[in-house]
């Protein structure tokens, strides 16, 4: 079965590329295409397969692709299908599904979110520019949105990754969809667990993206004022700004190897989550290792984050209800006092039904709705 797999970019390693790379172990004829390609990217995880960028993967738009929004359609247009496909897979966060293909060949979409800037946070996007370029970027994005609509229809059958993103389908395409969680890696649960007691671990940890609706803004506000010690591992828009405001005990890393990363982990008391996510791979990447998680009560958490505090042995974590600093640092302190009764294996088991047999299994299951079976 040859199979076309379309990616929005392929420009860093984070849950979406995951995605591309656990659906391409399940095709051996598949190619890869994608608006923009980071050559380092392609040959460290694709070095055998055949990927295809479009007329603009240049170094000045792979620079600057989160401001070329504008672009994306001509961008997928761009992306003409090289050869004759059994299958196409869309992996959808921008115009992924927007490729033209031949009528008969069906397409199976797996959507990590419809584009937050043109569907539902548009504000959030807005609110970080300068007051001049926002009127320019409201046309952009309302425009971007009527054309994101006009692709709907290009699709066979949809998958959410999360029950979170499946609503957001619904409401915004008018599309029903299944669920199939996204795969968190099988390697980390082969690795030693965290030990405890958690408290007395080095700091308190973040780690991603650092762009504006993460809110890790929140985390530096809230540790400025506690005075405990954070460290945040990641690149982004906001990391400059940021550093600039934090005080001695809140650390930037900048992007670091995994095993440094994992290292920070097992020096950690618990992994902070502040953004609303539409999914949020990172959180259950920890508690695979054993480590529990604080995270908004909203989005995605809601559906990785157990939390019973009567039976704290059998939580992944605890919620804090409001995106403010008092909010934060109350579910703080109360952790702190919470800390020795969790369970690390208990979290690992947890994290365990989202490995990546999972999701490969349950995305089989789902190509019968486009007429395929493996």
């Amino acid at each position: 079965m040859k199979v076309a797999l379309v990616h929005y970019w392929l420009l860093s390693w984070r849950g979406g590329e995951k995605v591309v790379e656990s659906i391409s172990k399940m095709f051996p004829d598949l190619d890869i295409y994608t608006l923009f390609l980071d050559p380092e990217i392609q040959d460290a995880y694709f070095p055998d397969r055949e990927i295809y960028s479009s007329s603009l993967d240049t170094p000045f738009f792979r620079k600057h692709y989160q401001k070329s929004f504008p672009l994306y359609p001509r961008a997928i247009r761009s992306l003409h299908l090289k050869k004759k496909y059994d299958l196409i897979i869309s992996n959808e966060s921008g115009p992924a599904k927007g490729i033209e293909k031949p009528e008969e060949t069906p397409h199976l979409c797996y959507v990590q979110t419809p584009m937050r800037y043109c569907w539902g946070f548009t504000q959030e996007y807005l609110n970080v520019l300068p007051g001049v370029v926002r009127p320019f970027a409201r046309f952009a994005f309302e425009r971007l949105r009527r054309w994101d609509e006009t692709t709907v229809s290009n699709v066979d059958h949809y998958l959410a990754n999360s029950q979170n993103v499946q609503r957001r389908v619904e409401k915004y395409y008018k599309r029903e969809s299944n669920v199939v969680y996204p795969p968190v890696s099988l390697d980390l649960f082969e690795r030693p667990l965290v030990k405890g007691p958690l408290k007395e671990a080095e700091s308190y940890l973040s780690f991603g993206a650092i762009t504006p609706y993460k809110r890790v803004d929140l985390l530096v506000d809230a540790f400025n004022q506690n005075g405990k010690n954070l460290l945040i591992i990641g690149e982004g828009s906001e990391r400059r700004r940021l550093m600039e405001k934090a005080r001695e005990n809140i650390r930037f890393t900048g992007p670091l190897p995994y095993s440094d990363i994992e290292r920070h982990i097992r020096n950690s008391k618990a992994l902070i989550f502040p953004g609303e996510e539409d999914f949020g791979l990172i959180p259950l990447e920890v508690m695979a290792l054993g480590l529990p998680v604080i995270a908004y009560r909203a989005g995605g958490a809601l559906e990785t984050v157990v939390e019973k505090e009567s039976s704290l042995s059998e939580s992944t974590g605890l919620f804090f209800d409001h995106q403010t600093v008092e909010s934060l640092n109350d579910r703080i302190e109360e952790f702190e006092r919470m800390a020795p009764e969790f369970s690390s294996s208990w979290i690992r088991n947890h994290a365990r039904s989202f490995g990546e047999d999972h999701f490969q299994e349950a995305f089989r299951k789902e190509l019968v709705h486009v007429g395929v079976s493996l």
